[in-house]
Order: C-alpha cells, then structure tokens, then sequence
C-alpha cells in the first residue's frame, strides 16, 4: 500500500493571502516532474485576477526537484502513486482555513495529469480543468460516469514535438477527454514539451470564460 505523503503547506506560493482571499475562487496550479512550485506561479501575473492562485510543490523529491509520483513506465503511472499523490492534494484542500466558492485545476505535464485525476476523483470539487502537456492515467476510476454526466470544461493543450510524453499516453486521453468532459483541445505546431505564448493566450482565454461569472475582484 501507498502512503499519502502531505503537501508542505508552507511551501505554497499564495497570489493573495487573509482577507484577499475571501469569497474568491482558487486556482490551484500543478508543476510538472522534477520542478518546484515557482515554475508556473511565474504565470500568474498573465492570468486573469478573478481568482486566488495557489501554486503547490509535490510531495515526492527528486533530483533538485520535486514529482507527484514516480515514473516507472512514462505515460502510465502506478495507480496506487497517483491516488497517494491525489489524497495529498484533497487533504491539503480541506484544511483550507478560507472557503472558496469555486476550484480550478492548472497543471503541466506530471501536473497536467493531476488535474485530471484530481477531477475524477471528486468531480463535484472542482469547476474546470487545464491540462498543458499532460495525460490521462490509465484504468477507470469509480467516479468517471458521474464526471461523464457533469462534462467539466477541460483544456487540453500540447506540442507536436513533445518528445517526453509517450504517443500511447496522447492516444489514451485522445480517446478518454472528449467522453468524460466539454473539451478544448488545442494542438500546437513544432512546439516541444513546453508552454508558449499562444498557448498561454489560449489558456488565458479560458480561463476568463470560467470566470465570467465570478465577482468582482476586491480593490487592492
């Protein structure tokens, strides 16, 4: 059996903290193999101001880095690695002291497939997905029709010269994303494992169409 190893709640980096946060949705942001959680708080100045941002650090080290599981076979993670590494997640999220009305989930690569097992596994936790140069896990998981039913936007947005995340993956969630969400898929020409500006425009453009709804930010 797995044991969950907890997120280090001190290492998260907050885009608001205190009464900022009140009545504010949260953006929790997912890095990828091997990195920290500065890498895609860089991001935040370019997102949109809606919602509080809090970018994790994985529980796993590695490296001079940090991971969310082990990789023994790229693309095809053990299941019992990603559902510790998920329970982690959710455990940090409630012991939250502020209550947020919506969650969002942003990841790259090893982070983009967090934010996918995280909304299979509590679909009713979370408002929407984004998943840059990620992938779906293998094996069903018990919550899957019922995330079918709900249809969560997802963003799905990758590379055609991503050497890092194997074409069985790709075809995997090709095959998975369209029946379990209301995806936007987004495919980017000679673009390697990485996030360009496009893409970021393409992400930001989401985004907001998730937030138009929300209230106004609090005046700074």
């Amino acid at each position: 059996m797995t044991v969950s190893t907890p997120i280090d709640a001190a290492a998260v980096l907050w885009s608001a903290t205190g009464a900022d946060q009140a009545g504010r949705p949260l953006l929790i942001i997912m890095h990828g193999y091997g990195s920290h959680e500065g890498d895609l708080f860089s991001l935040a100045p370019h997102l949109p101001l809606a919602p509080v941002i809090a970018a994790l650090r994985a529980p796993l080290p590695v490296g001079d880095g940090w991971a969310w599981f082990p990789i023994s076979e790229p693309g095809s993670p053990d299941p019992a690695a990603v559902t510790a590494a998920v329970s982690a997640v959710l455990a940090w999220l409630d012991a939250l002291p502020q209550h947020h009305p919506t969650v969002g989930l942003l990841g790259f690569s090893q982070g983009g497939a967090m934010a996918l097992e995280l909304m299979r596994a509590a679909p009713d936790r979370f408002r929407f997905a984004v998943n840059l140069s990620g992938f779906v896990a293998n094996g069903p998981r018990s919550s899957d029709a019922a995330l079918a039913e709900q249809a969560l936007p997802v963003f799905w947005g990758r590379g055609t010269a991503d050497t890092v995340i194997p074409p069985s993956a790709i075809e995997r969630t090709q095959a998975w994303l369209p029946a379990h969400s209301s995806l936007t898929e987004r495919i980017y020409e000679g673009l390697p494992h990485s996030i360009s500006q496009a893409e970021l425009g393409d992400v930001v453009n989401f985004l907001r169409a998730q937030y138009a709804e929300s209230a106004p930010v609090p005046n700074a």
